[in-house]
């Protein structure tokens, strides 16, 4: 995977927008299409061909695919078989080499960046034309700027056509959308680089000590630095994707809500990749049924949802595993709990919700079963060092206070505090804004560790 990530973009973004806003209306989806394949070929310059067939095919089929069967299915075969080869291919060789002792070997096919994310908006576009909801756009310039258009094409959030269809024939473009999208952007920027690679520093040396040399107390200070650091991570990237479409035009419907202060596991999937969530509610809860058929019937749509959404996320059964996990925990809340959720007092289910979401990314952080099996022995304090070591004051006396920094970051506290000491004046947002990005930029220079969990989905 060759893509650089933010530093590119830093040199990427001005050129677009310098080229963006110098050309005619007429010519800027033409300009947005080209600079989003050089972005897209820059990071990933075979699989870009990948990315122009699948403009082509889905394009193509969504030309005749209103009301007939035969092009939408064609469509949804060729995405999901796209995901399957170069997403699943190796994780289902390798465990039917496992399971009958012939050995296959691994294609080793390399996972093009943002194929989930793509294929998904893909076969949104398809479904929506075949269901009347939206009107095949008969302009290929349309449809390619839309698939493939950089701000999003990562690591989402999931775009629907006719969430944008408009924007794509008259870009709403406004010093006041401008202005929001750059302050947009800076907040996004700083999640990601100095809250989410901070504390992820801590995750990624605690998850490199070996299993049995993990104290109770050390492994809880992982998952808390992991629970945050993704959080961090992806809010930041999409607050950053919302923010470049806003300087382009376009108003990406929001993607988190704060999930960390929900207070249930129902209400936190209502918050938490709100795109995905949306995703398949339209497409696989609701053509299932949804709730109509009886609460069995739901409670299968939500096992089958959400072993869809656990696989994919990735190629290797621990998603899988995850996904199950919370489709337990949701079968219970719709069962028995939820009711009792609403009536406790708040910090009793926020901390029942943040209970359970840990264990998840617990479960998530890691890509073999036998790993998370001994994380969890770990978490349980049976890891071979009892409950605490010298390892876990090391943590606490060198992170505790950015730890606090991201655990108040991640509610709405922030928000509503600057809202009042910036109630009469804008000058101090635009200060913060201008330091943020300029600390940004400079531990974007100094340093390389720059990882972004949600590329290999």
């Amino acid at each position: 995977m060759v893509f650089s990530g933010l530093p590119f973009l830093f040199f990427f973004l001005p050129l677009t927008l310098a080229a963006y806003f110098l050309v005619p209306l007429k010519f800027k989806k033409v300009v947005l299409l080209i600079f989003s394949i050089i972005f897209y070929a820059w990071g990933e310059p075979v699989y870009v061909l990948l990315m122009l067939l699948s403009i082509a095919v889905n394009f193509a089929m969504a030309l005749f695919a209103y009301q007939k069967k035969l092009p939408l299915i064609i469509a949804i075969v060729y995405n999901l078989a796209m995901l399957g080869v170069f997403k699943y291919a190796g994780l289902f060789l390798t465990t039917i080499s496992n399971l009958t002792g012939i050995y296959i070997s691994d294609p080793g096919l390399e996972l093009p960046i943002g194929i989930s994310f793509y294929t998904f908006q893909a076969m949104s576009y398809v479904i929506d034309v075949y269901r009347g909801d939206v009107k095949a756009t008969k302009n290929p310039i349309d449809f390619g700027a839309y698939l493939s258009m950089f701000p999003q094409l990562i690591a989402g959030p999931i775009v629907r056509y006719k969430t944008i269809e408009k924007e794509l024939k008259d870009p709403a473009i406004s010093i006041e959308n401008f202005s929001y999208g750059i302050s947009r952007f800076v907040v996004g920027l700083g999640k990601k680089v100095l809250l989410a690679n901070s504390i992820g520093r801590v995750w990624t040396q605690i998850s490199h000590v070996g299993k049995d040399d993990l104290s109770m107390a050390t492994a809880w200070i992982g998952i808390a630095a992991f629970t945050l650091q993704i959080y961090f991570d992806f809010s930041g990237y999409s607050d950053m994707a919302i923010g470049m479409g806003r300087m382009l035009g376009f108003s990406f419907l929001e993607n988190f809500d704060h999930p960390y202060e929900s207070k249930s596991i129902t209400e936190f999937w209502r918050r938490w990749h709100m795109s995905l969530g949306t995703w398949f509610r339209e497409y696989v809860y609701y053509p299932l049924g949804g709730s109509k058929k009886g609460q069995g019937r739901q409670l299968f749509n939500i096992f089958i949802v959400w072993m869809l959404t656990g696989f994919w996320h990735g190629a290797s059964w621990n998603f899988l595993l995850w996904g199950v996990y919370y489709a337990v925990l949701l079968f219970i809340e719709k069962l028995w709990l939820l009711k009792k959720l609403e009536k406790a007092p708040k910090a009793l289910s926020t901390i029942y919700t943040l209970f359970f979401v840990a264990l998840g990314w617990a479960v998530f952080s890691w890509q073999d079963i036998w790993d998370v099996q001994g994380f969890f022995a770990s978490m349980a304090g049976f890891g071979g060092r009892g409950i605490a070591d010298p390892s876990t004051f090391y943590f606490i006396r060198s992170y505790v206070i950015l730890f606090v920094i991201a655990a108040v970051g991640s509610t709405t506290l922030p928000k509503r505090l600057w809202g009042r000491l910036t109630k009469n004046a804008a000058v101090p947002l635009y200060i913060f804004e201008a330091a943020v990005c300029v600390l940004s930029v400079a531990c974007l220079v100094s340093d390389t560790y720059n990882p972004f969990l949600y590329f290999r989905f």
